[in-house]
């Protein structure tokens, strides 16, 4: 058959188009076609139903053919809730992954629709079905279910009137702790109103009833009950100790603890947990394809959570491909995208750092890049709904970059931050390389403080692509991003930088095209600020730091876990000794102009406790409400404590910068931790 081909240019060259766009050659005529789409079960279904779709699809492209599956809602618009994902290829067939869905919202005729592309030849083709979901409630009686998981109850009430709104509040039968509520959702009737309610010990009975708010009216409905199942015996379970109980000085409405565990246990990976302040389970995550670690970045509004997931990814050559997940509290994926599909839409948007990574090293050739893992951070705290995360890149530079004296081309591991619409396509990027010529941005020549490298093996290293043959032998972890922070009191992204031990302003302007991207200033030691050392602290600044945010909507101190790897590392770097920090730091800054110039950059400490253990790794940093602070001393070597991690809430001490624990929970070694009123309202960081 005739074939028509695409000449290999240099940027496609440099971009490593393998095994994603490997065949460049398409038939003249190359056609995709949907064989055949399949639900496990038959419509209609009961709202909260998982329902498990399979496509089977042939395409005579030079593929690999992908699978993208988008849901409308009754009388609604189509929306991804799975963006484009390689299928199995046997026989001929292209077969998707299989997509789970669970409707919860509300009962009516849904639609879904699978996309399926072969981005080799471009050909696309679609297929859309109707399924009829129907409702957990009839008549005016509520209706409460179980879910996947034991902790957590689906709640049906009727339907209730325009301009209202609906929660449900739910209490221990006992009565031995306070009523919960959930978040009100707005009344959309004729639909009846559903609900995840989460926050529940195992084995224990609890009354529930739905709240409509009319104004400044309430009304209760009739009051059913409910009973949790116990623990799964197959999940293994963090432990927990509480060396400083919780107190009266400690913030007691602030009484829900989630973390998310690092440590394997003999058994696989701990699940995330909520837990109360003594540890006991209220509720975790811990998905049907586990098996794989996943990271809970943050906690959402109206119970539900974003996290990291090594899963089955479009990234040929990824040994631990990632997704991007939204989630409920019962486990079900609203939303999902993955490395291979971001790679695709960055290349449209013009990026020339964020190809597909090559399966194994082909040349050493100045400029060649790729964009590799979602590490770390992924918010939605953004305007209109979009979400920012993290994602790492490599890129080749010229001999000696950084101090290498190897003689060879050096594989340099910078960071992206991608910004995605409420439909998680990609709407603004910022690549650190476009930002690397020096002061008052990155410097490619200023390496890790610390002198961090990674070869694929290294603990806190992902897998590494573009060393080889040719190359310099170890990668240069050049910035090492862990955190994320919007701004709305000016629209600017704050991230966090461990291994340059800098926390840095990005020109944001809450997407808009006149933002530059460009970095306004650099905070931490070498950067751009002075720092007002009233106590007179030998080594005041952070270091190795993590979970940079501003508290108070972004109108309060920045609050840090100061890590300290750099302070505690032997002269003449660090001081050769210490423990890890938790900081907070009223920030002065007079940013003006277009594009902003910030100068009179001034930071005076608030609080640079000493957390009595030292954490070279993760960690989290909160303000409470009452004005205590939470940090998570996560990743502490055992001999320091008995668990590994250290959940710390400090009551500061007037007139200076230290402060008293009021609450210290011991658990396994952590990723990061937040303390919330329930499962549905989040810090506001």
């Amino acid at each position: 058959m005739p074939r028509k081909c695409l000449k290999n240019s240099p940027k496609s060259t440099a971009l490593y188009l393998v095994g994603l766009l490997a065949a460049v050659c398409a038939p003249a005529h190359a056609q995709v076609s949907i064989l055949s789409m399949m639900p496990s079960a038959s419509p209609p279904k009961p709202i909260g139903t998982q329902i498990v779709w399979t496509v089977k699809a042939t395409d005579n492209g030079p593929g690999p053919l992908t699978f993208q599956f988008n849901v409308a809602l009754p009388g609604g618009p189509l929306a991804v809730v799975r963006d484009f994902n390689v299928g199995t290829l046997s026989s001929g067939v292209w077969t998707s992954q299989p997509f789970t869905w669970s409707p919860t919202s509300f009962e009516g005729r849904y639609q879904i629709q699978v996309v399926t592309k072969d981005f080799g030849s471009g050909q696309t083709n679609s297929l859309t079905k109707s399924f009829q979901v129907t409702p957990l409630v009839s008549g005016s009686t509520p209706a409460v279910v179980s879910t996947a998981n034991p902790l957590v109850a689906s709640f049906g009430a009727p339907s209730c009137p325009a301009g209202s709104s609906m929660r449900v509040v739910f209490q221990q039968q006992s009565m031995s702790r306070p009523a919960i509520a959930t978040n009100a959702v707005a009344c959309h009737p004729p639909a009846t109103m559903n609900f995840e309610v989460a926050g529940m010990y195992p084995s224990t009975a609890y009354n529930m009833y739905s709240q409509t708010i009319t104004g400044t009216q309430t009304v209760n409905g009739p009051t059913v009950s409910f009973t949790t199942g116990a623990l799964p015996t197959g999940v293994p379970f963090p432990p927990f100790k509480a060396v400083v109980p919780v107190s009266g000085q400690a913030d007691t409405a602030e009484s829900v603890l989630v973390l998310t565990p690092l440590k394997l246990s003999s058994t696989g990976a701990y699940p995330a947990v909520a837990t109360n302040l003594s540890g006991s389970i209220l509720w975790y995550y811990y998905p049907s394809d586990s098996g794989h670690f996943e990271v809970l970045t943050r906690p959402l509004t109206g119970g539900k959570f974003l996290t990291i997931q090594s899963a089955p990814a479009w990234n040929p050559a990824s040994v631990e491909s990632q997704v991007l997940r939204e989630i409920d509290l019962a486990g079900n994926i609203i939303k999902e995208t993955n490395t291979g599909v971001i790679q695709q839409q960055l290349l449209a948007f013009g990026a020339t750092d964020a190809g597909p990574c090559p399966s194994s090293p082909v040349t050493s050739q100045i400029g060649t890049a790729c964009l590799g893992f979602f590490h770390h951070d992924a918010i939605q705290t953004l305007p209109n709904g979009q979400t920012a995360i993290i994602v790492d890149i490599e890129k080749i530079f010229p001999p000696g970059t950084q101090g290498d004296t190897s003689g060879l081309p050096v594989d340099i591991i910078g960071d992206m931050i991608i910004v995605l619409n409420s439909n998680w396509q990609v709407t603004w990027y910022f690549d650190a390389f476009q930002h690397d010529g020096g002061a008052p941005e990155l410097d490619i020549n200023r390496p890790a403080v610390l002198g961090e490298t990674c070869q694929t093996g290294v603990f806190e290293c992902q897998t590494t692509f573009l060393l080889g043959p040719g190359i310099a032998p170890l990668a240069m972890d050049w910035l090492h991003a862990n955190s994320l922070y919007y701004n709305p009191q000016d629209g600017s992204i704050i991230w966090s930088s461990r291994h340059q031990d800098w926390v840095m302003k990005i020109d944001y302007e809450n997407g808009s095209p006149a933002a530059t991207g460009n970095i306004l200033w650099r905070m931490g030691p070498g950067g751009d600020f002075v720092f007002n050392n009233i106590y007179n602290d030998p080594w005041p600044w952070f270091s190795h730091q993590h979970d940079a945010g501003v508290q108070n909507g972004g109108s309060g101190s920045l609050t840090v876990y100061d890590n300290g790897n750099t302070r505690v590392s032997p002269p003449p770097l660090g001081l050769g000794s210490g423990d890890s920090r938790g900081m907070a730091l009223t920030v002065v800054q007079n940013c003006s102009g277009s594009p902003p110039m910030c100068t009179s950059l001034q930071v005076t400490p608030v609080l640079s406790v000493d957390l009595g253990v030292y954490s070279q790794a993760f960690g989290a940093a909160q303000l409470l409400p009452d004005n205590n602070y939470f940090f998570l001393a996560p990743f502490a070597p055992f001999s320091q404590t008995v668990q590994g991690s250290a959940s710390i809430e400090i009551l500061s001490t007037a007139g200076t910068d230290t402060g008293t624990q009021v609450f210290n929970l011991e658990s396994a070694q952590a990723y990061r931790a937040w303390r919330m009123p329930n499962l549905y309202q989040p810090p506001t960081t």
